[in-house]
C-alpha cells in the first residue's frame, strides 16, 4: 500500500466502503487548488459511505490536516444558543462559543464565511491558542440555518485565500447534504 501522500494511479483505483477507508490519496507538491480538486471527490464518495455524523467530520478534520499541514481543523457544532466543540485535529481547543462571538460565533451569527489574515487584528477574537495567527471559518447550512462551522487555524499570518474559501465552501456544502435530518 502506497503511503497516505502518494497520488493514485487514477481516481478508479480508489475505493471506498464504511467498513474501511485507510487512505486519501493527494499529491503534497501541488499547489492548493490542485490538492483541494483531488480531495473533494473522495471525500464526497467517504461521507456518503457513513451516516454517522461524528465519524464523518473527523475524517473531514483529519483529511484537511493531513494534507494541507493547518495548526487547526475542526468542528463547532450548533447547540441551542451556542456552538459546542465537534470533531477537531490539533491542540486543545476552546469548548464553547456564543453566537456573535469570536471568528467562529461572528461566522454563524452572519452566515457567511469569514477570512480573517490576522487573528489579532480582528475584534473580539478568542485566543484558543496563541499560536494561531490567521484563520477561516465557514459555516455549514441547510434550509437557511446554521447547523456547524467548520474552523481552520494557521500558525502563519495571512494563510487563507479566496482559493481556500471556494473549497472548503464546496466542502461544507457536501457535508450539508449529508448531515443527519
Amino acid at each position: 500500500m502506497r503511503p497516505i501522500c502518494s497520488p493514485p494511479l487514477n481516481f478508479a483505483e480508489i475505493a471506498f466502503t464504511s467498513a474501511m477507508a485507510e487512505s486519501i490519496f493527494f499529491t503534497p507538491e501541488a499547489d492548493r487548488a490542485t490538492r483541494y480538486q483531488e480531495l473533494l471527490p473522495q471525500i464526497s464518495a467517504l461521507i456518503a459511505g457513513e451516516s454517522d455524523l461524528i465519524a464523518n467530520l473527523a475524517n473531514t478534520a483529519a483529511v484537511l490536516r493531513e494534507a494541507f499541514g493547518f495548526f487547526w481543523v475542526g468542528f463547532y457544532l450548533v447547540k441551542n444558543d451556542e456552538l459546542v466543540l465537534g470533531p477537531f485535529q490539533g491542540p486543545l481547543a476552546c469548548t464553547r462559543i456564543r453566537k456573535g462571538k469570536g471568528v467562529c460565533g461572528s461566522s454563524w451569527a452572519r452566515v457567511e464565511t469569514l477570512l480573517v489574515p490576522d487573528v489579532d487584528a480582528f475584534p473580539g477574537h478568542i485566543a484558543c491558542s496563541s499560536a494561531s495567527r490567521s484563520e477561516i471559518v465557514v459555516p455549514i447550512q441547510r434550509n437557511n440555518t446554521v447547523l456547524a462551522v467548520l474552523d481552520v487555524d494557521s500558525d502563519l499570518l495571512n494563510d487563507f485565500s479566496e482559493t481556500d474559501q471556494q473549497y472548503l465552501e464546496e466542502l461544507c456544502a457536501l457535508l450539508a447534504k449529508n448531515w443527519p435530518a
